[in-house]
């Protein structure tokens, strides 16, 4: 997993709220086994007509916000379905942080067992991020999202905070404890042994 320190890119406002799994990632494309290749499928009805033509209205489809890293999103962001293929999408299509006032909290798990920051924020502040016309940069060491006009602070748990700033995966975390688990098999085996 690629280690998160720091981004600044212009922040895609997703002006919708109550946005579920269903919509970041339709059912139809769960059928992928890899994580990669679902960011082309990223909310697929709201981006696209029935001919595979891009809606001219989403925001996805703004060139100005083509290479956006940051996704600003209104309450209740990733609710319905616990698939994980919500963040694989959103991560393949290149955004590795998003914020809002709230997340589902299967979908919050996800965000940092993948790579992506969440980050919470009141509805006041999360306004001035949609106001906001210059790049937003989120410093995940320092725990700040800051533009021209604003400079936020967040909180993240520290051990949300290490998985994302090493880019560590779950057998990552695994593996850092792999002499206690070494040890503690080899006391097990020693103890099965004097038993017999």
């Amino acid at each position: 997993m690629e280690p998160f320190k720091k981004i600044k890119s212009i922040a895609t406002p997703l002006d919708k709220v109550n946005v579920d799994t269903d919509q970041i990632i339709p059912k139809q494309f769960l059928k992928l086994i890899q994580k990669t290749g679902f960011g082309q499928y990223l909310f697929y009805d709201w981006r696209y007509e029935k001919d595979f033509t891009q809606k001219r209205d989403f925001v996805l489809n703004n060139p100005k916000f083509k290479n956006s890293k940051i996704l600003l999103a209104r309450d209740n962001f990733g609710c319905g379905s616990s698939r994980e293929h919500a963040v694989w999408a959103l991560l393949d299509y290149g955004f590795r942080a998003i914020i809002s006032t709230s997340f589902a909290d299967i979908f919050y798990n996800n965000c940092f067992k993948n790579g992506v920051l969440p980050i919470k924020v009141s509805a006041k502040l999360l306004q001035q991020l949609f106001e906001a016309t210059s790049e937003i940069e989120i410093d995940l060491d320092k725990q700040t999202i800051t533009s021209d006009k604003l400079s936020i602070s967040f909180e993240i748990e520290p051990h949300w905070k290490k998985i994302l700033l090493e880019g560590l995966d779950d057998i990552a975390v695994t593996l850092q404890h792999e002499n206690s688990i070494s040890n503690y098999e080899k006391l097990q085996a020693e103890s099965k042994f004097k038993i017999s």
